[in-house]
């Protein structure tokens, strides 16, 4: 039995998350939900909170269908819930942190904004495994494949516990009752969508969010996720950098 942390940005009330939770549960672990009580989707590893006298606002909180696990709705970011959560805000730390599931795709190097992702670098920084999970649902779906998700996650798990601590994986599932399998891939330059300027006024800048125009690049995330693939790419939470320019 392992012990872990399920949180997301989509909010505590999400499907996704609950799909995920459930599929922990039923596979016999410790779970233990935290996520933001709002939306918090774009937030990256931001630890920002919103105080209540002075600390962060966390409320014990009752999830259909997962009484018996202990929710929390915390007033902050994915980020911030996997760095309080490794300080053991929430019972003793978790061995791994679920992050998701996330509604809609997070692949190429735009997951730098994804709170979802965040959340896992976090995790994986203060000593956790952890893996962000996404569900590849596109603009207009027309049924949600939650559990499809949730049990791609947990196929991952043994791989995770296989490597040492502060080991993080992005994994991304298509809307599909079935995949084509497991498939290891790199980042693709950019996303799947792109945000551009909408209409905007003296006082205000509009965002808008559409399809990129072109094909992704053959054999990274991207592309393997729209042949059917589920994609795990993993991601190093902090890059080495010198502190001094090497000898010339």
């Amino acid at each position: 039995m392992t012990r872990i942390l399920v949180t997301n940005d989509d909010g505590i009330d999400a499907p996704g998350l609950h799909a995920l939770a459930r599929a922990v549960r039923d596979a016999g672990h410790d779970v233990t939900i935290a996520a933001p009580a709002l939306q918090s989707s774009g937030s990256s590893a931001s630890i920002m909170a919103a105080e209540d006298d002075g600390g962060i606002a966390v409320e014990r909180r009752a999830v259909d269908g997962l009484d018996d696990v202990p929710s929390f709705a915390v007033s902050g970011g994915p980020g911030l819930i996997a760095l309080i959560g490794a300080r053991g805000a929430f019972g003793a730390p978790a061995e791994v942190v679920f992050s998701g599931i996330n509604h809609g795709a997070n692949v190429g190097r735009a997951i730098l904004h994804s709170g979802t992702v965040g959340a896992a670098l976090t995790a994986g920084l203060n000593g956790a495994r952890a893996a962000a999970i996404s569900l590849d649902v596109g603009f207009h779906p027309a049924e949600f494949h939650w559990d499809a998700a949730a049990r791609a996650a947990l196929s991952q798990l043994e791989l995770l516990l296989s490597h040492g601590a502060g080991t993080v994986i992005n994994l991304n599932v298509p809307n599909t009752p079935a995949h084509r399998g497991v498939i290891e891939a790199s980042l693709a330059p950019f996303g799947i969508v792109q945000t551009t300027l909408g209409e905007s006024d003296e006082h205000h800048v509009r965002l808008a969010v559409e399809d990129l125009p072109n094909t992704p690049d053959p054999g990274t995330d991207a592309a393997y996720l729209a042949e059917g693939w589920v994609t795990i790419t993993r991601l190093d939470p902090v890059s080495h950098i010198p502190l001094e320019s090497p000898p010339r």
